[in-house]
């Protein structure tokens, strides 16, 4: 059977349904029933689900939890997450708990600029096109002005347009590059609009040109790094002990561990992965682009020609300081904020925020998640605590009754996690 098909997506979703089952899935119709228990009961929010991407066959679940206790700036937060990964909500939550009683979270805004380029082509000499711009640049901010009005009257709008001469790195190719205020939006439809006027005028103007010019895309850039935020932690280094932890062996391994991180790309890219962990649940929960911000960071990341480290850690005059600093373009309004129900929730919990102040939550949680695991990796070692978050998941795959979980979970109280001593002991359970 041929596995090209012609007019998917205007077939409804059963048949989608129906030939998806029929063509990959040998007919089985416990898959086709594993498809559809994960719709929604209500038609009205299903329906409202199935917009949300073109060919939808169904729901993909996963886990929204929260992480309370968090201090930040002096209001306490409870923070949405949504991740598959165990042991992530937990670290975050412990990290919370644990800077709580030390002065907690501070935070900043350090600025909140975005970017997006025109890109094009011009054949003819650098010292033309110059003159050309600079004489039609009030043209081109004026015939965006349709776009930027309602975002102006906000305090926001086009901060900056500039000629960017590309043309050593690759022949004839230039750009506009525009810097812009987006407010609580993460802007990127703005942005483009904008972009794609600029480039119609641009077009529209270049006959005035003796040589020829060519725009070939229009687009913002998901690297930001003039919207950057900064989170820190700090207290005297006696006040790091917890349960039998040496407080200056601990900074002592502390601060090396994230210098290895500094240095070593191998161990950056896991140790800022570990970032993420918290990063993203936060980006995901309150609807915004995971794939945008995740992009920016690492490009952030590798800013001075090495992949190396987002957060730094210090001990000067007996003060132990730990702290992050990043790009991130987020949004409270527009997109799914409103759209998705459970976005809204997420946001409505931690107190409806404001695009700056979710910047600094999530900052925070991309801190205290990389807190949480160093902390375990410079002290028991990161398998023991993982595992245990994991030996559910284990128990679940194994289909385990709630009668063997209470026993297997009480066995593992006192030992080492592993996936083969959970197989282990729930054989001989059931033996």
């Amino acid at each position: 059977m041929t596995k090209l098909v012609s007019g998917f997506s205007k077939l409804s979703k059963n048949e989608k349904i129906d030939w998806l089952t029929s063509t990959y899935l040998n007919g089985n119709e416990a898959s086709k029933n594993t498809i559809t228990q994960y719709w929604n009961s209500d038609e009205k929010l299903q329906q409202l689900h199935d917009d949300f991407i073109e060919n939808t066959i169904s729901n993909f679940y996963l886990p929204l939890g929260v992480a309370p206790n968090f201090d930040i700036n002096g209001t306490i937060y409870t923070i949405p997450m949504v991740i598959e990964e165990s042991s992530v909500v937990a670290a975050a939550s412990k990290a919370a708990k644990f800077w709580e009683s030390r002065g907690g979270f501070k935070t900043e805004v350090i600025s909140t600029e975005k970017i997006g380029q025109v890109h094009f082509t011009y054949s003819g000499a650098f010292e033309e096109l110059e003159a050309f711009f600079n004489t039609i640049k009030p043209q081109i901010l004026s015939d965006a002005k349709s776009i930027t009005k309602n975002m102006e009257k906000r305090g926001g709008g086009i901060l900056d347009l500039i000629l960017v001469n590309k043309n050593k790195d690759l022949k004839d190719y230039y750009q506009l590059h525009a810097t812009f205020e987006t407010l609580d939006a993460m802007g990127a439809n703005f942005i483009n609009s904008c972009l794609e006027q600029f480039a119609t005028t641009l077009k529209n103007e270049a006959t005035k040109l003796k040589d020829e010019l060519n725009v070939v895309m229009s687009i913002l850039s998901n690297y930001v790094p003039n919207c950057l935020v900064k989170a820190s932690v700090s207290c005297k280094v006696e006040e790091l002990t917890d349960k039998g932890i040496n407080a200056e062996e601990f900074a002592t391994k502390f601060v090396q561990a994230v210098n290895i991180a500094k240095i070593e790309p191998y161990r950056a890219v896991t140790h800022n992965k570990g970032i993420m962990n918290g990063i993203d649940a936060v980006v995901l929960a309150t609807g915004n682009d995971f794939r945008a911000v995740e992009a920016g960071v690492h490009a952030y990341a590798s800013k001075d020609g090495k992949y190396t480290s987002l957060t730094h850690a210090e001990v000067e005059n007996g003060i132990f300081t730990f702290w992050i600093e990043l790009p991130l373009a987020l949004g409270t309004v527009g997109g799914l904020t409103k759209l998705h129900p459970l976005v809204k929730l997420a946001l409505d919990i931690l107190g409806n925020p404001n695009a700056k102040e979710l910047m600094q939550i999530v900052a925070v949680a991309g801190l205290a998640q990389n807190f949480g695991a160093l902390r375990s990796l410079t002290t028991t070692g990161i398998q023991e605590g993982h595992m245990k978050m994991h030996l559910m998941n284990i128990l679940n795959q194994f289909e385990a009754t709630k009668e063997e979980k209470t026993i297997i979970v009480e066995k593992f109280k006192t030992e080492t996690v592993t996936h083969s001593a959970v197989v282990d002991a729930i054989e001989k359970l059931r033996s």
